[in-house]
């Protein structure tokens, strides 16, 4: 066996450590090549996992936010439909108002209309009874019946009658022609005057006062008191009359 040069030696030694480091080079860039490979599934992993989570995100956000949306829309509708709700209510109350209103006064002039045609009709009834007591055979029997009503009335043995200044004669006259009909009538005589100091207002159709001696218990039986009290007792009548039966009325007043 020859001996070797100590430049082979060098040589083969070098060779050597080239061929070690070309293999250690090569497991190195594999094993950086492995490591990459795995680095960049992981980064696609992980971007894919991000991805997926904020489409996720985005969705809920979307769902929540179509949630919020229509709950608004149906709470502002709710208001809406309540506010019109609340208008139309206090328009409908307005219209009622008003037409009640409108009604009311209608009745109201329809009555004043009525109330102005019976005092029409009461102020020609005056007017009638002003000119029957320019009748002095009339006026007299009419005289007559009052005098003697108001003594009935009266009950009293000592009687004052008043009487229009023009109407003292024809008042004397009837008193002289009835009061005997009344003492007999109640078995009791009586003292009747005629007070010549106050007189009855000469502007008045008619008729005659009486009051007791003391003035504490009078009867008016003036034309005027007379027709007031009958146009009391027959309103209703005169009303049928004039305007027909009231159809929500059962009963006549």
């Amino acid at each position: 066996m020859s001996a070797r040069s100590p430049y082979t030696c060098t040589f083969a030694c070098t060779t050597a450590k080239v061929f070690f480091l070309t293999v250690l080079c090569d497991r190195s860039l594999q094993s950086a090549g492995g490591r990459q490979s795995k680095i960049k599934h992981m980064m696609a992993f992980i971007e894919q996992e991000a991805k997926e989570k904020v489409e996720e995100i985005n969705s809920k956000a979307e769902e929540e936010f179509n949630i919020e949306k229509g709950r608004l829309v149906q709470t502002h509708r709710v208001k809406i439909m309540e506010f019109f709700e609340k208008k139309e209510k206090q328009i409908e109350q307005h219209k009622r108002i008003q037409t009640s209103h409108l009604m009311n006064q209608g009745r109201l002039k329809v009555l004043k209309a009525r109330d102005d045609m019976i005092t029409d009709l009461l102020n020609e009834a005056r007017k009638r009874l002003s000119e029957l007591a320019k009748d002095p055979e009339t006026y007299s029997k009419l005289l007559d019946g009052l005098i003697l009503q108001g003594l009935y009335q009266l009950l009293e043995p000592k009687v004052t009658i008043r009487c229009r200044q023009q109407d003292v004669e024809i008042v004397q006259a009837s008193v002289r022609k009835n009061i005997p009909i009344y003492q007999e009538a109640v078995k009791s005589s009586i003292s009747v005057g005629i007070d010549r100091d106050l007189f009855l207002p000469p502007d008045i159709c008619g008729g005659i006062e009486m009051c007791n001696e003391n003035g504490k218990i009078k009867v008016s039986n003036t034309l005027e008191s007379r027709l007031e009290l009958l146009a009391e007792q027959m309103m209703p009548e005169i009303r049928v009359s004039l305007f027909g039966a009231n159809p929500n009325r059962k009963f006549l007043d």
